[in-house]
């Protein structure tokens, strides 16, 4: 698809197009209305990336076409990033310009920000970083006062450290989410708090206990862990898992238990097919649990974990990727039926849609 361009006019038609686009692909479902959760139409992007582009001793930021590849498109503003990234943009420029230290051998600039007013910018290097550049790296995060990376192959410097602080409020709670460069981190904020919003109404009166499969940083799992009994938390990604584990301490959330395993060892374990040493001091037989909370890659559930899924009173889907959400949902017809729906903008002005649905089993 080409570059994306953004007509905040144009914003609400297109958001009426995917809705009603989503109602017919779930239509054989008979789902509920759903609720629909809208984006700021500019300055929702809490992430963005950008190529260095070098002309003689000028450099620029730029993006490419994938519909012409080879030509620059040269960025001076980027209206989709947050307000503090649009206004970070034109000062950092202003230091690569005045910095042959800065500026040789780069890249990409990759910029992070927070709800909370934190910020982080990778430079990514051709070359091997020594200490005349962080030295010149130290001064640019004073001047900016931002956190500062530098990465080359084989290389990472980090000069106070690799992440960011999150905060914001929800449901009159203060969350609190440690955000590390590399990570996957939610693109929207706005809109994830909406996620997180809708998530909640939908768990406040199923009770019991929760197992939540992809808590990547415990996103979710910090929200929706009082209104359960128990949690246990599933997440691969080692990064992802340490990140959950310091979110955890700083909610001072005490009734979640969290384990790296995949969707597919927890099913075997749970069903008794196999042991993880990682679980030695979970007692399993003391969970009692009412609901499956899942939010997985863009693959969806695979045949193990719908089979296993399919074993729950309620399921609580998020999904990035409506088409595998619709094969999901098929697989699971015999057993539930979908009694809630949401449809969240993460990506304005593109055809993506993050949908979220509350599956509950059906009455014999």
């Amino acid at each position: 698809m080409p570059l994306p361009s953004i007509d905040p006019t144009n914003y609400a038609i297109q958001l009426a197009d995917k809705v009603a686009q989503f109602k017919r692909d779930f239509a054989p479902f008979a789902i509920p209305e759903p609720e629909v959760f809208a984006s700021a139409p500019e300055h929702y992007r809490m992430r963005a990336e950008f190529r260095i582009w070098h002309q003689g001793d000028d450099v620029n930021y730029a993006m490419f076409d994938p519909e012409n590849p080879k030509q620059p498109v040269m960025i001076e503003h980027f209206p989709m990033a947050s307000t503090s990234i649009c206004g970070l943009m034109p000062r950092l420029m202003e230091h690569l310009r005045a910095s042959q230290m800065l500026r040789s051998g780069l890249f990409q600039a990759d910029f992070l920000s927070t709800l909370s007013g934190e910020l982080m910018v990778t430079l990514i290097y051709h070359r091997r970083l020594g200490e005349g550049w962080e030295l010149a790296a130290r001064d640019l995060a004073a001047d900016l006062g931002i956190q500062v990376i530098g990465r080359s192959r084989g290389q990472k410097v980090v000069l106070d450290r690799d992440w960011l602080l999150e905060e914001f409020e929800l449901n009159g709670r203060q969350l609190r989410y440690q955000q590390i460069e590399g990570s996957f981190t939610q693109p929207n904020g706005g809109v994830n708090r909406q996620m997180l919003g809708w998530a909640c109404a939908r768990a406040a009166t199923l009770g019991g206990d929760l197992l939540e499969l992809y808590c990547g940083n415990g996103n979710f799992t910090m929200a929706l862990a009082p209104l359960f009994d128990k949690v246990l938390a599933t997440e691969v990604s080692k990064s992802s898992v340490h990140a959950a584990q310091y979110n955890i301490a700083a909610n001072s959330v005490d009734n979640v238990a969290l384990v790296r395993a995949s969707s597919e060892e927890i099913s075997d374990v749970l069903a008794g097919r196999e042991v993880l040493k990682r679980m030695k001091d979970i007692d399993l037989t003391n969970y009692r649990f009412s609901t499956l909370f899942v939010d997985p890659p863009r693959s969806g559930l695979d045949a193990t974990t719908l089979e296993f899924a399919s074993g729950f009173d309620n399921i609580l889907y998020i999904s990035c990727n409506p088409q595998t959400l619709q094969e999901n949902v098929a697989a699971l017809q015999a057993t539930h039926t979908v009694s809630a729906s949401a449809v969240f903008d993460q990506f304005p002005y593109t055809h993506h849609l993050e949908c979220g649905l509350l599956l509950t089993r059906r009455q014999a």
